[in-house]
């Protein structure tokens, strides 16, 4: 069976993905002290990577970690795409390792996978430190190294290089190359677009219970 030859690896993104909407989009339109948008317009564009975005729109939201959480979790922000948990089951189920890889924060992404109850799932995603003068993000790549753009697709090639077959699930641009270097993506809105466009192995999904029929499809061939 396909998934049953070697190690599997799913590399998953947060936020639109497993989260319903973009975390980071609502913590800007509350928080940020500018026309983040327009920084926004400038990555989707191409002229900006998305580090660059991420550090330029975060540094103006003053906003502490407290006060984020607050308006994360306490007024239910933080809506989780239906078959998340399910997911999560059938991969331990079936010892495929399950990991969030992610150009949001990790302070929420953590603190959302917690008062959900959720444990030992890795997060690899922007850290974050939080001062008068803005949100200070970093984007840490598998060599411990800084990076600019392309984290992602850095950790789709980490993970290859240990071995792995790697699927993909995603939605946005930033998804769209390490995608690309996936050996199986499963695909929403931007990305799926990209994969139709480019004729790559893919299946749609809405609700991450589709994933899960993927995977059975999958492990049947």
């Amino acid at each position: 069976m396909w998934l049953a030859r070697g190690k599997t690896l799913i590399q998953c993104d947060f936020d639109s993905t497993i989260a319903v909407d973009d975390v980071s989009f609502q913590i800007l339109d509350a928080f940020a002290d500018g026309d983040w948008r327009r920084v926004w317009r400038e990555y989707r564009e191409g002229r900006i990577s998305v580090g660059v975005f991420n550090s330029q729109v975060f540094a103006m939201v003053k906003a502490d970690e407290p006060t984020l959480l607050r308006f994360i979790l306490k007024e239910n922000r933080a809506k989780i795409r239906p078959g998340f948990e399910e997911l999560l089951a059938y991969c331990a189920q079936r010892g495929l390792k399950f990991v969030i890889v992610s150009n949001g924060l990790s302070f929420y992404i953590e603190a959302i996978l917690k008062d959900m109850g959720v444990k030992d799932v890795e997060v690899f995603a922007a850290q974050t430190e939080f001062g008068p003068e803005g949100l200070k993000v970093r984007y840490i790549g598998p060599d411990g190294g800084e990076l600019q753009d392309n984290f992602k697709k850095a950790y789709v090639e980490f993970f290859r290089g240990q071995g792995y077959r790697v699927i993909y699930i995603g939605d946005g641009l930033s998804d769209r190359i390490p995608a690309s270097q996936a050996d199986y993506i499963f695909a929403r809105d931007d990305l799926l677009a990209y994969c139709r466009e480019r004729n790559l192995n893919h299946t749609p999904f809405d609700d991450l219970s589709d994933v899960v029929r993927g995977l059975e499809l999958l492990a049947s061939k």
